[in-house]
């Protein structure tokens, strides 16, 4: 008769266990409290294979399995090493213990995780028109376990499919190799005007590691011009012979290259936003308008005013006037704006300047008049030039030196008399101002005599005369003068 015996296998609760991608993971049998004199055999398995045996007193024997023969090891508590662990260990181990009186085994679920890559953008757009759904980018993130989510944000608010505006289509493909994640999503937007400027990011979210952002993503945003807007480069207030230029600026992204800009109601379409006007004269002024080339109903437009100055002169050049006659002298001024008006003769200034109702020598010279307004100016001269034939004022005699008397003739006249004595002697004459002029002549009379003065120019002549007689001398004995007794006389005038 035989004795007859029934085994059983104790099953114990599963253990979870989780590791890093990479890492050497430690799986210990019964929570490591397994003693070596309770045990005669030790098999670590997985469902489909085994790793290694382990009997009392013996060395481990290593399975060949190919996942698992280079990389596992067993330690005295009978755990499991396993090292450079991937996803293929992401399963159940089981530690089956034999001991004397029954056999228990141990499984552990071990979890693998590997952390996600930093997001990558790709297929990346440069610029999106609004109101058209353009495809901006693709966000992808890759090797990773369990898979990673992706959000896109815009201005740090999260976007939603909203199958209008927004589009986001996020794919997960799993590696059979590697049993790896990647993660891919792709946004559609429609962007408005107030896209401009604002910053898309796409943002890496796993459980296993701290939320990863993309670098900002900012777009040129393209949308229609709806108005357009004209300046004046060039400093006012213009004059005529300036030059102008006009530059047209329109709204939309990217602008125009072309304008059409209206000149004198003349269309002109040019390939710049910039048109000049050169030598512009007072018919330039006026309202000038830009548009769009293609839609010339959005216009606008700008007013020039072109300053003028016009000023005529009723005596201009050299005028010669008769002495005593009168002069009316006219400004006849054409502006596009109030004028002032100045008068100079010579270097000094006059209040005003109208009519000579009677001509003097004085009022000869020449007249500056001076115009002005809104930087403009303009000069006009004219010379007056008041002749008449000589007049001698006056012929007087002074005393001079010794026995010389000093005769004077003022004359007035112009040209500018010359004077012509009727005796010979030392003459002089003063400087001609005012049409006026004084010659004078020294003589030494030796008795009664009459001088005359004649002035003359081509006009006519005048004369005058004067009686000269010679000084009267008194005679004294030299003793009158003196107490000693002479006999010479000295004689005094």
């Amino acid at each position: 008769m035989h004795d007859c015996f029934l085994l059983c296998i104790l099953v114990i609760g599963l253990e979870t266990l989780t590791s890093k991608y990479g890492d050497t993971i430690e799986i210990p049998c019964n929570k490591g409290q397994l003693k070596e004199t309770d045990v005669t055999l030790v098999k670590w398995k997985y469902e489909g294979g085994n790793i290694l045996v382990k009997q009392l007193d013996q060395n481990a024997t290593i399975s060949p399995d190919v996942n698992y023969k280079n990389r596992v090891s067993i330690k005295k508590d009978f755990s499991l090493v396993i090292t450079q662990v991937t996803m293929t260990d992401q399963r159940t181990f089981t530690c089956m213990v034999v001991g004397k009186d029954d056999i228990l085994e141990y499984p552990v679920q071990v979890t693998i995780y590997k952390v996600p890559s930093q997001p990558q953008i790709t297929n990346l757009t440069t610029a999106m028109a609004v109101g058209k759904p353009t495809m901006l980018a693709q966000c992808r993130t890759e090797g990773v376990s369990p898979a990673a989510n992706i959000t896109w944000f815009k201005n740090k608010t999260p976007l939603m499919t909203d199958r209008a505006a927004i589009k986001i289509n996020t794919n997960v493909d799993v590696d059979k190799e590697t049993r790896l994640s990647t993660t891919t999503s792709t946004l559609e937007y429609t962007a408005v005007k107030e896209d401009i400027d604002a910053k898309f990011t796409c943002q890496v979210q796993h459980i296993r590691s701290a939320n990863m952002d993309s670098s900002p993503l900012v777009f040129t945003v393209n949308y229609p011009t709806e108005k357009v807007d004209l300046q004046v480069v060039s400093q006012g207030p213009f004059k005529e012979g300036d030059n102008v230029t006009l530059k047209c600026t329109a709204d939309g992204n990217p602008p125009p290259s072309s304008y059409s800009f209206y000149i004198n109601g003349e269309k002109k379409t040019v390939d710049s936003n910039i048109y000049t006007l050169t030598n512009i004269t007072r018919e330039n002024t006026g309202d000038y308008k830009c548009s769009l080339v293609d839609n010339e109903d959005i216009v606008a437009s700008v007013p020039i005013t072109v300053e003028y100055l016009d000023v005529v002169l009723s005596t201009t050049g050299k005028i010669v006037k008769k002495l005593g006659e009168s002069l009316e002298v006219t400004v006849d001024i054409k502006a596009s704006g109030a004028a002032q008006t100045s008068w100079k003769k010579g270097n000094a200034k006059l209040n005003s300047l109208s009519k000579f109702d009677k001509l003097t020598y004085s009022d000869s010279g020449m007249y500056e008049c001076v115009v002005s307004m809104a930087g403009l100016k303009k000069t006009r001269t004219f010379e007056l030039v008041v002749e008449g034939p000589p007049a001698i004022k006056n012929l007087i005699k002074e005393r001079g030196e010794g026995m010389a008397k000093v005769l004077k003739c003022v004359a007035e006249g112009s040209p500018k008399p010359t004077v012509q004595w009727s005796v010979n002697g030392t003459s002089a004459e003063s400087a001609y101002e005012h049409g006026k002029v004084t010659y004078s002549i020294t003589i030494v009379p030796n008795g009664n005599l009459t001088v005359s003065c004649t002035a003359s120019n081509v006009l006519g002549s005048d004369i005058k005369s004067i009686d000269v007689s010679a000084r009267k001398c008194n005679f004294f004995p030299l003793s009158y003068l003196t107490s000693e007794p002479s006999c010479i006389t000295r004689f005094f005038c």
